[in-house]
């Protein structure tokens, strides 16, 4: 049975691992060219974001229903080896469920002769077992210390992933991903701070759980259909989920506030210099820091108590044109009241005011 876990569990890691997530194929563009005005642009990829699709940075292309990059792969979850992943995760707790029964099964086993109960003490003998036949393998204290250290790192891990286990199945049955999930709390949040009275509903959920599981397990272990074109809901539009990410973008803009750094920040993760409170409050994220110098321009569109979230704004060609977004300490920064008479707009885009 160990045997068995080890190769099911081996077997679905490294396809996770090696099959990947599925990425949308450069330069994409929708059938239909009118649609492109309802889909995001990549630059980086020089195409547009098919509907469930992101850019990660760490992979450096758009993903196909990205759910998430997972530094144990050291790869994406998405589209075509979602199934995997979660898989991966429902077998490793099983596996470690049964090696923790083997563990405290041959502990018990093994201390019940050894153990003497007295009047005011406990007394074990580790050095031998009082009984014939004696045990093929001896049980001797460095025996007892590696069972018992294995057993703690098999709970651990029973715990750990299987919460992870349930997070997806939480996810998979409304057939959403984790950045889906996100896109709805934030459109929740959007039509509740404007008032505008319109109603979110989330396109791909087909409602019903096991049409939602069809979506990501099948028999033949190929997802459904080909991670650019999905199926969606009565009374929705192919690209809802689109529509409402344009609308988000928009907004982020519009309650963005600019900021202009009055000292440098090299961009470590623990800032030592910056105070203790901007030290262990640092931001638990696999976002990046940007770095700073005084007098640079940021854009910022979140933020913690101790640190802010936003994009350098870039002031000429020279800068390389690339997109610089990350966090950086709130006590580097303070407002920035420009001149709306010569102040330029960013990237071409309106002012937000």
């Amino acid at each position: 049975m160990l045997l068995n876990w080890t190769v099911m569990i081996l077997y679905n890691y490294f396809s996770a691992m090696f099959v990947g997530p599925g990425y949308v194929p450069l330069g994409w563009t929708p059938e239909k060219s009118q649609d492109c005005m309802y889909l995001q642009y990549c630059k980086v990829c020089q195409s547009y974001k098919a509907p469930r699709s992101h850019h990660c940075r760490k992979c450096n292309r758009c993903v196909m229903k990205m759910d998430h990059h997972c530094p144990w792969i050291n790869n994406c979850c998405g589209y075509q080896n979602h199934a995997s992943f979660t898989l991966f995760l429902l077998l490793a707790p099983l596996g470690c469920i049964h090696a923790s029964f083997i563990f405290i099964m041959t502990m018990y086993t093994q201390l019940y002769n050894r153990i003497s109960f007295g009047w005011s003490s406990v007394k074990i003998d580790m050095s031998a077992a009082k009984r014939d036949p004696r045990p093929i393998i001896p049980f001797g204290l460095s025996a007892f210390a590696a069972s018992l250290f294995a057993l703690g790192l098999a709970l651990g891990t029973t715990i750990a992933v299987g919460m992870l286990f349930i997070i997806q199945m939480k996810v998979i049955l409304t057939n959403k991903t984790s950045i889906e999930s996100w896109i709805e709390e934030k459109a929740k949040d959007r039509i509740q701070y404007y008032q505008t009275g319109e109603t979110f509903i989330f396109p791909y959920d087909m409602g019903s759980k096991w049409k939602n599981f069809r979506q990501v397990f099948t028999w033949s272990g190929i997802p459904e259909g080909d991670g650019l074109d999905w199926p969606v809901r009565d009374g929705c539009h192919q690209y809802s989920l689109t529509i409402e990410q344009l609308k988000q973008k928009a907004d982020k803009r519009v309650r963005s506030v600019r900021y202009r750094a009055i000292e440098d920040y090299s961009g470590v993760c623990c800032p030592v210099t910056k105070g203790v409170k901007t030290f262990f409050t640092t931001p638990c994220t696999e976002e990046p820091r940007i770095a700073l110098r005084k007098g640079d321009l940021i854009l910022a569109t979140r933020g913690l108590k101790h640190w802010m979230y936003g994009e350098k704004i870039l002031i000429s060609a020279a800068d390389g044109g690339i997109r610089e977004r990350g966090w950086f300490p709130r006590k580097c920064v303070e407002k920035y009241q420009c001149d709306s008479e010569t102040d330029q707009p960013v990237d071409g885009e309106k002012k937000s005011k």
